[in-house]
């Protein structure tokens, strides 16, 4: 498969931290990356040296009840390394303004959250936490993306803690934190207000005993959306027309049409630049809970924000009617999630094996070409270049397709060392389709 001219020989403006190659493979990662102010770390695992596997201490087959639990191991192992992270990039922990947490099951939480606390003192940043059915090393239980800033001026981290936002003390996070011009929510679901009324809150939950009052799936993201998203964004003077991004989590791939009923709705002119993810079943702290959504947002001219809101418009066909391509914001550009399509949100004619030759192609490698041939056109549509990409994740319906997916990022930017995350759901929304990418791009 030839290199994309538009691609090769690409230049990075975005430094790698820490930078190793996972053998065999030749597997370049970059367990974080500094891009301007920014810091990304992505895909940390409990690993000691990021290209050993996970770490002997954290698994220790030997005498694995000898000490504290596996995963209160592997959670200081990940914070430990993003110390290191923080440090080689000149920040710390006080500036950390976004953490995302994968686990593969909810006994996993409870340890990851006491050493988080410690690690951040209690002014947890905004989170985002969701259940998955598998990561890619043998043994690993957790898997968590990190954002933080370098402190300067006019860019100082405050977080909000709004009393009409209840957070378990367990989780101890801020609903709201604001950096410059930037504002972060963290995710939100449909657990009830008051514990007593739960687990789902009435206002978002079907009557009992009645058939068709509702589709769960729209009360749920009416409710978010209604009573959460938009109360934390008044906390700061903002409303849903400065979000710029949003990863929105659902358990059930069915009720992808329905969310974006509602999200159409309450987005009339443009949504965000929105990633639908497939969690595993149950997937969120409220078992019967369907949908979990976080956002980016920059802050209200009229409340002094002069960072603009650009839509970007390559001509690359969105897996879903409605959806933007991509949202450039100042420095950050946010695509959408990117998943191989035509202009009809089928999948594309060119990356479909033929059934009666189903040997003579891979489809990971087909749908991988397409999409980041695709990025790099709204890339340098927004003025920046795929490599200057700071979040790579990859959400695979096979993580066995993973080294086949590499070799296609390695011909796109040769040498370099990426910021990437993979895991497995159960499915994608387009049928065929075996890979999406979310992308986050520095635009220097």
């Amino acid at each position: 498969m030839p290199v994309s001219k538009r691609t090769a020989h690409l230049k990075s403006a975005v430094l790698p931290l820490l930078p190793v190659t996972i053998e065999p493979g030749n597997i370049r990662y970059a367990p974080g990356v500094r891009a301007g102010r920014w810091i990304f770390a992505t895909g940390h695992k409990g690993t000691a040296d990021f290209f050993s596997g996970m770490a002997p201490e954290v698994l220790d087959a030997t005498a694995p009840h000898h000490g504290v639990p596996k995963t209160k191991k592997e959670a200081r192992r990940i914070f430990a390394n993003f110390d290191k992270v923080l440090k080689a990039g000149g920040s710390d922990r006080k500036h950390v303004v976004r953490v995302d947490q994968y686990y593969t099951s909810g006994p996993v939480v409870p340890a990851y959250h006491e050493v988080r606390r410690d690690f951040f003192g209690g002014h947890v940043p905004p989170s985002t936490s969701n259940l998955h059915q598998k990561f890619l090393l043998a043994g690993q239980d957790m898997e968590v993306q990190m954002m933080a800033v370098v402190p300067g001026k006019n860019f100082e981290v405050a977080q909000h803690r709004p009393a009409n936002l209840p957070v378990h003390a367990t989780s101890s996070y801020s609903p709201v934190l604001t950096c410059g011009d930037y504002v972060f929510v963290a995710g939100q679901t449909a657990e009830a207000f008051k514990t007593e009324e739960g687990p789902i809150d009435p206002a978002a939950r079907m009557p009992a005993g009645h058939l068709w009052k509702g589709l769960p799936i729209k009360l749920e993201t009416d409710f978010i959306i209604e009573r959460k998203l938009k109360p934390a964004l008044a906390t700061v003077g903002n409303t849903l027309a400065d979000v710029v991004k949003a990863q929105v989590y659902l358990r059930d791939i069915d009720d992808v049409p329905a969310f974006n009923e509602v999200w159409a709705k309450h987005f009339p002119k443009a949504p965000p630049a929105t990633a639908i993810i497939t969690t595993a079943n149950p997937g969120f702290i409220c078992e019967m809970g369907r949908i979990e959504i976080n956002t980016i947002s920059v802050r209200n001219a009229k409340h002094g924000g002069k960072t603009k809101k650009q839509v970007i418009d390559a001509g690359v066909p969105t897996a879903f009617e409605g959806h933007v391509q991509a949202i450039r914001t100042g420095d950050l550009l946010f695509l959408s999630g990117l998943m191989a399509v035509g202009a009809d949100g089928a999948l594309a004619a060119d990356v479909k094996i033929s059934p009666r030759q189903p040997y003579f192609g891979s489809a990971v490698q087909l749908q991988m070409e397409h999409m980041l041939t695709q990025a790099q056109r709204i890339c340098r549509k927004a003025g920046t270049s795929l490599a200057n990409v700071v979040r790579a994740q990859q959400f695979h319906t096979d993580l066995a397709d993973f080294n086949a997916a590499w070799q296609v990022w390695d011909r796109h930017l040769p040498e370099q060392h990426l910021p990437f995350s993979a895991i497995e759901v159960p499915a994608l929304a387009v049928p065929g389709a075996v890979v999406m990418l979310d992308l986050w791009v520095y635009v220097p």
